[in-house]
């Protein structure tokens, strides 16, 4: 899942993204209000931390934009102000939860996954598709009951297409999801070919119920056998 903080406090940022690393999440941040309207118009986020008070301009303001471009990322408000007008602001705004400072790493980390839970798994732990289950929180697999071993990024594409599995998904927005910035360091697509072409090899070799179909030029598509 892919998620993107906006704080511009630079350790608190920092102490975040790195309990949401070792929770297997991919990780993005902004520290100001252009840099993170930036990255808001040009990507989708799984979840985004927003901070109100921004050098540059508001969070609310940014909400807003997220709004009129008529985007479903799940947002918390992580802010100082506890005051009940900007709360109120915040969730008619369409934030789907709000977090006061200072507040627990785990309380914050236990909250994006409520959040990833209810609008994407439509609150349920257990994802199941054909013969296959898949645990978002547990980061497991299975096929028929028996362990299906795939490394991070396998994980992250599987999900991925399982989200969108009546969409055609583009090899530009599977890129931007799974790796996120980290893919302006390649020149080609490569790197999702390599991820792509062995997750399928192990789908196929324990008889899954689902097979990802290459469309040629485009990206792919999640298909129930």
């Amino acid at each position: 899942m892919k998620i993107l903080i906006i704080e511009d406090e630079k350790e608190l940022s920092e102490v975040i993204r790195q309990s949401l690393e070792m929770e297997a999440f991919l990780v993005e941040t902004a520290g100001d209000y252009c840099s993170a309207l930036d990255k808001i118009i040009s990507f989708d986020y799984d979840c985004i931390l927003l901070d109100i008070m921004l050098p540059g301009g508001s969070g609310l303001n940014l909400l807003q934009e997220l709004k009129s471009m008529e985007k479903s990322d799940n947002v918390i408000i992580i802010s100082a102000k506890d005051s009940l007008d900007d709360k109120l602001a915040g969730l008619n705004l369409g934030a789907d939860d709000y977090l006061t400072k200072p507040f627990h790493i785990a309380e914050l980390t236990a909250r994006v996954k409520s959040v990833l839970r209810r609008k994407s798994f439509q609150g349920k732990n257990l994802i199941e598709i054909a013969n296959l289950k898949l645990e978002p929180d547990e980061r497991t697999v299975s096929i028929d009951g028996n362990t299906l071993a795939l490394n991070r990024k396998e994980f992250d594409i599987l999900m991925y297409m399982i989200l969108n599995k009546n969409r055609l998904v583009n090899k530009t927005s599977l890129a931007e999801h799974v790796w996120g910035d980290y893919m302006d360091d390649w020149d080609d697509y490569e790197f999702i070919y390599s991820q792509i072409k062995n997750l399928r090899k192990k789908l196929k070799e324990n008889s899954a119920g689902i097979e990802i179909q290459a469309v040629y030029g485009i990206g792919y598509k999640l298909a129930q056998l």
